[in-house]
């Protein structure tokens, strides 16, 4: 995730990032520029079609279609950052129950457990660094343990064809239950934990649910479909009014339109790797520096 200041006006109007829908977008903008400049030049030079008042009455059409348009991509915007909100409140609440966890964990255990406490020290954070992996779909990184770990045998036992967040989910269940056999913990403790230990794959299912359901292709189809046309029609009535002005205007409206709907198809999968995507990775290297601190 870019991270900027908000109250840098010329540094933020100024300044092309990687992300800037501008460095997507030029190549296209640059045919629409040619193909608005061509109808004008049919229309208004070789044409001469100024006296006809069907086509001069397009642009009454294009308020209609724009009123429209405009609706569309608002809802469209809206859908696709609420899917970014709700994956960064998932990972709030992730943090917020690992710090929980480690805290309860750490009135639980004895001092002289060091063994259990260095166990959960690795492992609550490294919950949160198999998911960030998970969500990008890559191989899950085992080596975030220390390789001089006691708990190097049990992580090693992970198979990362499988799902790596449930595997780990289910090594912290296990040295619970382990402790709860021990007699290190009493039955009531037990319930005490289990609502942060629930909490991990609750998050987990709600984060897949964002990743795995994207804007249904029909929508996103229709709305690209709809912006081709109402831009490859725009030239046609306005060049009258404006002559070969319309070639820049046509062109900013194509570029606000566009954008939009590049920024709603970035943002509407926050775990990916893009600049304005949730930096899941610095949660969870924040995630294992409050467990170690508390631990």
């Amino acid at each position: 995730m870019k991270y900027y200041n908000t109250k840098d006006w010329l540094g933020i109007l100024f300044k092309v990032t990687k992300a800037d829908v501008l460095r997507k977008l030029w190549w296209i903008l640059l045919i629409i520029a040619a193909y608005s400049g061509f109808i004008a030049y049919l229309e208004l030079g070789y044409w001469k079609l100024s006296d006809k008042s069907v086509i001069k009455n397009l642009p009454i059409l294009h308020s209609l279609l724009g009123f429209a348009i405009s609706l569309v991509l608002v809802f469209r915007t809206n859908t696709a950052y609420d899917r970014w909100w709700e994956g960064r409140k998932l990972w709030g609440a992730l943090m917020n129950n690992s710090r929980n966890l480690a805290l309860k964990l750490s009135v639980v255990l004895r001092e002289d457990q060091k063994e259990e406490r260095e166990f959960f020290r690795n492992i609550i954070p490294g919950y949160a660094q198999a998911l960030h992996q998970h969500l990008l779909k890559e191989r899950t990184r085992i080596m975030l343990f220390d390789e001089n770990d006691q708990t190097q045998k049990i992580i090693s036992t992970i198979d990362t064809e499988k799902h790596v967040p449930n595997q780990v989910a289910g090594l912290i269940y296990e040295h619970v239950k382990k402790l709860y056999r021990d007699g290190s913990i009493s039955g009531e403790v037990l319930l005490f934990l289990n609502g942060e230990l629930q909490s991990f794959t609750d998050i987990c299912g709600a984060c897949e649910r964002i990743k795995n359901t994207p804007i249904p292709s029909s929508y996103g189809i229709f709305i690209k479909r709809f912006v081709l046309i109402y831009l490859l029609t725009l030239p046609w009535g306005y060049v009258f009014q404006l002559g070969y002005w319309v070639v820049p205007v046509v062109v900013f409206i194509a570029y606000v339109l566009a954008s939009l709907e590049l920024i709603a198809e970035e943002i509407e999968d926050p775990f990916g790797g893009d600049e304005n995507d949730l930096p899941t990775y610095k949660m969870a290297d924040n995630i294992r520096r409050s467990v170690e601190e508390i631990l």
